[in-house]
């Protein structure tokens, strides 16, 4: 951990120092709290909101259609024709799972985020009328 610069003086630090101090506070409150509330200063790109469902539905469909890769091995291989039609139909069920559970998560976030701009809009007018 590094020592800030003290003033010329030495009797209290620069304001380059208290301004790099707040601002790691600050990220720091951001990154660590679990509530985004905290966080109201930055907006979030749609990338940033959704990457999340979108990894999990693309990693989904992608192991599913392995799974109807191997399947069908079953039907054209003779050879390993118990190994694959053990592991086809399990890589089906875990794709087709991995793909409703994004395809599910995208409506949550959108219903997540219609109560926070509500929330926040509430907020805003009962600090209009209480705090006059």
């Amino acid at each position: 951990m590094e020592i800030p610069p003290k003033s010329p003086d030495g009797s209290e630090k620069s304001p380059q120092s208290k301004e790099l101090l707040t601002s790691n506070t600050a990220s720091t409150l951001c990154i660590s709290s679990r509530s985004e509330s905290v966080c109201t200063s930055t907006s979030r790109s749609k990338w940033d909101i959704y990457h999340k469902p979108v990894i999990v539905v693309s990693v989904g469909a992608a192991v599913f259609l392995f799974g109807i890769v191997i399947t069908s091995l079953s039907c054209i291989q003779t050879k390993n024709k118990n190994v694959y039609k053990m592991c086809g139909p399990a890589f089906l069920s875990l794709g087709l799972m991995l793909l409703v559970c994004g395809l599910v998560w995208i409506p949550i976030i959108r219903k997540k985020q219609k109560q926070r701009q509500k929330s926040k809009f509430l907020q805003s007018l009962k600090s209009f009328f209480f705090n006059r």
